[in-house]
């Protein structure tokens, strides 16, 4: 069997240097204090590998990204932020050669339960090799790694596993240790050298479908500094945005975003506001953040009721927008939705949550039963610093992020009210028009399609299904002030 050990920082991915996941892991397991932290401490790590100190450094980057983090905590960053920074990061030449083996094994200076998820889901390998955090008997991490050596640890590691033969071949940089015990050794750049795997050239990782986190970039060095001094300046921006957007008319809203220096893009025709007793129009939405429905309500400049589900009382005293909650009860769900239908038009999100990736998830067939007055609406947006939505922090803040990024963008594109032949009164059952009105959303977007439900994505990204309790806004307060974590989740 063909065999390869590869190293995954500076070979599978391009970037040698580890520190923006370690800030990663330091911003969304602990908050911005450790993040600002680790910032500080950079300097130092970077003197120390200039000294040619390097494990010393690396050291001290695991301490101060992890000691007296739950063990948990860091399995969970590691499950659901850090797959979608390392897949930006993939050398795509590396993993032609990397999946063009049988048996695929990646060694990293990393901790293992930093990285091991992403290679063995996404890279496909077989066994990761990387450095022990030690934790103690309560579940915290200690800051410290298993061993004294972090190079002789990997060699002798990849020595037990492949005590017959040798691997295959190896890629890794030249001062990997764990290369000599190969047959065959490669060194980036592979551009040059990897004719010979240009079949493999269409052969792609398994993508990322769902992440969560709360920063877009990778924050390298600069880029967490950038957003350490932005972070005052934000909350104070998104202040003003809400309590401005509050008191203001729907009217008056679009001409404020542009002050505040928010954008708007609108394609396509809206149709009119239905007239005095005829039926409302239910307006399909894709589901990108919690301002879908109220960025739809200030391009049509009238406030349109938005279905909702699983949404924080603080996302629902600041809505601009009258709000239905929905049971998830069948019949209960649909009797509102006509109620609300008759009295005007609707906005729906059937995906029933959030997606960040260029993929829709499977869409609910409930509307469809309801009405025949159907306009898909794309919905998409852009921000900065910031992700709006979350799986696993505090869902009031939702609000809070995405009216802190400098120049939030949003993209609304109207699509033709769907014709009398695509809907259920022409004798199509409600999934063949829920899967039709997915596809030329998907289509519009130029996103996939996918059966991913919202209980997919909560299981993977939280571990749940996906349940809120709702608590008051001063109950999710009390709770967050009484972890070790900062206000920013």
């Amino acid at each position: 069997m063909d065999s390869i050990v590869s190293e995954l920082e500076g070979t599978l991915l391009k970037d040698r240097d580890p520190v923006s996941y370690f800030m990663l892991v330091a911003f969304e397991g602990s908050g911005l204090l450790r993040f600002a932290l680790l910032l500080i401490l950079w300097p130092v790590i970077w003197l120390l590998e200039v000294l040619g100190k390097r494990e010393y450094g690396l050291n001290l980057m695991v301490f101060a990204a992890t000691a007296g983090v739950r063990e948990s905590e860091i399995e969970s960053v590691a499950r659901a932020v850090l797959p979608k920074f390392f897949m930006d990061d993939i050398d795509m030449e590396a993993w032609k050669v990397f999946s063009s083996y049988d048996k695929r094994v990646v060694v990293t200076k990393m901790p293992r339960l930093m990285t091991e998820r992403f290679v063995k889901e996404h890279l496909r390998a077989d066994e990761v090799i990387g450095s022990e955090l030690v934790i103690s008997r309560f579940g915290f991490a200690t800051g410290f790694v298993k061993g004294n050596n972090i190079d002789s640890y990997i060699s002798s590691r990849v020595a037990k596993l492949f005590i017959d033969e040798k691997p295959g071949l190896g890629l890794g940089t030249p001062t990997s240790s764990f290369l000599s015990l190969c047959k065959e050794q490669i060194h980036p750049p592979f551009m040059a050298n990897q004719n010979q795997y240009d079949h493999h050239q269409l052969v792609r990782p398994h993508p990322v479908i769902f992440h969560d986190g709360r920063l877009v970039k990778r924050p390298t060095p600069s880029i967490a500094l950038l957003i350490i001094l932005w972070m005052p300046l934000g909350i104070i921006l998104a202040t003003i945005r809400i309590l401005v957007g509050l008191m203001l008319p729907m009217r008056a809203k679009p001409y404020l975003s542009r002050v505040l220096g928010g954008k708007v893009i609108v394609k396509g025709k809206p149709p009119p506001p239905a007239s005095s007793g005829s039926s409302g129009v239910l307006f399909v939405c894709t589901h990108r953040t919690l301002m879908d429905p109220v960025v739809l309500s200030t391009v049509l400049r009238r406030q349109i009721p938005a279905v909702t589900y699983s949404l924080s009382r603080l996302s629902e005293i600041l809505s601009p927008i009258p709000t239905v909650r929905l049971t998830r009860i069948r019949n209960v769900d649909a009797e509102k939705i006509k109620t609300e239908l008759a009295n005007g038009d609707l906005v729906v999100c059937p995906e029933g949550t959030t997606c960040r990736e260029p993929f829709l998830l499977r869409f609910s067939a409930l509307f469809a039963e309801l009405t025949d007055q159907i306009v898909p609406v794309a919905m998409n947006y852009r921000v900065g610093f910031f992700h709006a939505t979350t799986a696993r922090g505090c869902k009031a803040l939702d609000p809070i992020f995405f009216f802190m990024n400098p120049r939030p963008v949003y993209e609304v594109t109207f699509l033709n009210q769907l014709p009398i032949e695509a809907t259920c009164s022409s004798g199509k059952s409600p999934h063949d028009v829920a899967n039709y009105v997915q596809r030329i959303l998907a289509a519009t977007l130029g996103f996939e399609c996918t059966n991913f439900t919202r209980r997919d994505k909560y299981r993977v990204l939280a571990g749940n299904d996906g349940t809120v309790s709702y608590t008051s806004f001063v109950d999710q307060i009390k709770k967050v002030v009484s972890t070790s974590k900062p206000f920013f989740l």
